[in-house]
């Protein structure tokens, strides 16, 4: 998965009437972005575990592991990443997301 450079590591205070502008209701916003932002989780757990599993092998045991310094870097790398819950924000901020309405006559 590829990031955009101009997503910050940190928290940034959002204003709601940005967040509502484009759907016209703050909790349907906020639902928008909490799933995206668990795509993006799963989306990143299973290329980090791809990653990972390279190094991994079915005889070691805890006396036989040692410290592989590219698997380590891999494991910082994705530690660095911004939080999905932030990439989602940005993504939906910046008009990247596809939602649409579900159909309200269905009860």
């Amino acid at each position: 998965m590829e990031i955009k450079k101009n997503i910050p590591n940190n928290t940034i205070t959002r204003k709601l009437v940005d967040l509502d502008k484009n759907t016209g209701n703050i909790y349907e916003s906020i639902n928008i972005i909490a799933r995206r932002a668990n795509q993006i989780s799963t989306e990143l757990k299973a290329e980090l575990t791809r990653k990972l599993a390279d190094f991994s092998s079915p005889t070691d045991t805890m006396e036989e592991t040692f410290e592989n310094r590219e698997q380590i870097e891999i494991s910082r790398y994705y530690e660095r990443l911004p939080k999905p819950t932030i990439i989602a924000t940005e993504e939906f901020l910046d008009g990247e997301l596809f939602y649409r309405e579900g159909d309200s006559s269905a009860k």
